[in-house]
């Protein structure tokens, strides 16, 4: 069995990006390098660069590797610090890997302060990543779609691809995570990620909890809720190499099925940020963290291919 904790970051890496000067840091790419590695001093700098680079990505990707990643989403749209602050501070105290929040530098330095998770944030506007890295963001992720659906705001496959390679552009070594639609069908759910990892995607995520309308209450009910989102984690992993994190309409009782169905990790938002009282918040990530343990899993299509290896 597993036990989630908040994994530090090691401090050469970690120190050295939050310190970053402006256009100076090495994960916002050559656009915003003010200086070419092209002499043998900066040379050496160059490779200095790449380990730190390297360093980072293994520090947010270990969990994903580890197939016991815990996300704990804040919201796209909330930009409420109080409520941002108590979401993060029970991540960290919960057991959480991860903490998604909105793509705002004020937010991420706030984050930074109140826990030693790396930093993910969400955005569907490639251009407000790199303030948000500048910051101190190790992760930036394409998704968490829920409130564009309340507005009738729908994102095709093509749209997706499109912001896809305009933030590896600009961000061509940050950790980048996208969400799949739940609107698309299954097939094309999980053509759409294969896509995506030729593009140099690191992970996908998975939706389909606000689709979801459950018939019964209880356990039945958070069965069903979670259904949508299961079934993609499911249809995906075994499509792609990298990892899929399954999101949207979690609980304590399907997390463990969303392992067992081939993800590398969950993101849970509403179970935890619905809640009104930190202390009650922190319950509900540990509950959660608990219910990562997993007794069986299905292998995914890298096992499957590491195997026949």
């Amino acid at each position: 069995m597993y036990s989630l904790t908040c994994t530090p970051l090691s401090s050469s890496s970690y120190s050295h990006h939050t310190t970053l000067k402006p256009n100076l840091n090495p994960l916002l790419g050559a656009d915003a390098t003010s200086r070419p590695c092209s002499l043998p001093l900066k040379r050496r700098t160059c490779f200095t660069t790449k380990a730190i680079l390297s360093s980072t990505r293994e520090d947010v990707l270990k969990h994903f590797n580890e197939r016991r990643a815990l996300k704990i989403i804040s919201g796209l749209q909330n930009f409420n610090k109080d409520n941002v602050a108590s979401v993060v501070t029970a991540a960290d105290k919960g057991g959480a890997t991860l903490v998604d929040i909105a793509c705002d530098p004020e937010l991420v330095k706030l984050a930074i302060d109140l826990t030693s998770c790396p930093v993910c944030v969400s955005s569907v506007d490639p251009a407000t990543f790199p303030a948000a890295v500048e910051a101190g963001a190790l992760m930036v992720e394409i998704g968490n779609y829920d409130s564009f659906y309340e507005k009738g705001i729908i994102f095709t496959p093509e749209k997706i691809l499109g912001l896809t390679k305009e933030t590896r552009r600009i961000l061509p070594s940050v950790v980048l995570s996208v969400t799949v639609p739940h609107t698309l069908s299954l097939p094309d759910q999980v053509k759409l990620a294969e896509s995506l990892e030729q593009e140099g995607v690191d992970i996908i995520q998975t939706e389909g909890g606000k689709c979801s309308n459950p018939t019964q209450s209880g356990v039945m009910g958070l069965i069903e809720k979670a259904t949508p989102t299961l079934a993609a984690a499911y249809s995906i992993s075994r499509a792609v190499k990298i990892p899929v994190m399954c999101s949207s309409g979690l609980s304590t009782v399907t997390v463990p099925m969303a392992i067992t169905a081939g993800a590398a990790g969950v993101g849970v938002g509403s179970a935890v940020n619905r809640l009104n009282d930190v202390v009650a918040m922190i319950a509900e990530v540990r509950s959660i963290a608990n219910s990562l343990q997993t007794p069986f899993q299905i292998s995914t299509a890298h096992e499957v291919e590491t195997q026949r290896q």
